[in-house]
């Protein structure tokens, strides 16, 4: 094998490592965006389940009236249609509500804030860089 000359080797190695940190440079920038947008859409997907919580929590407190109601009216009058009515009523609601709010509670406890598609991706950076690396050194 023929020697390379040492200015010749020093300045390639010069021209890879600075290659290696421009697309090092280039990739962290596009694993930045990766994460914002991953990130942004587990919020909105998060806002969405939090929303059905509200809105079991809120079906549950209409229940929760109704019930008083049907309390108030089976005091009131000691006839069993309007307190049946409107205990009936009271239970239907509040089992929506109850059902939505469980739901909701179920899916955000399922739901996983990690940006894994970034995760992912570094770890294959990772096992690039060090490819480079080798290949270059």
């Amino acid at each position: 094998m023929s020697e390379v000359p040492q200015n010749k080797q020093e300045r390639s190695l010069g021209e890879l490592f600075a290659d290696l940190g421009r697309e090092f440079s280039t990739l962290i920038r596009q694993e930045m965006n990766l994460f914002k947008t991953e990130m942004s859409q587990k919020a909105a997907d998060a806002g969405k389940k939090a929303g059905m919580v509200a809105v079991g929590g809120a079906l549950a407190y209409a229940g929760l009236l109704a019930l008083l109601a049907a309390v108030i009216l089976g005091l009131w009058q000691a006839g069993l249609s309007p307190w049946l009515a409107a205990l009936l009523v009271g239970l239907v609601v509040t089992g929506a509500g109850g059902f939505l709010a469980y739901s909701g509670l179920q899916s955000l406890k399922k739901e996983s804030l990690a940006p894994e598609q970034t995760i992912e991706t570094l770890k294959e950076d990772a096992a690039w860089a060090r490819q480079q690396t080798r290949q270059r050194g």
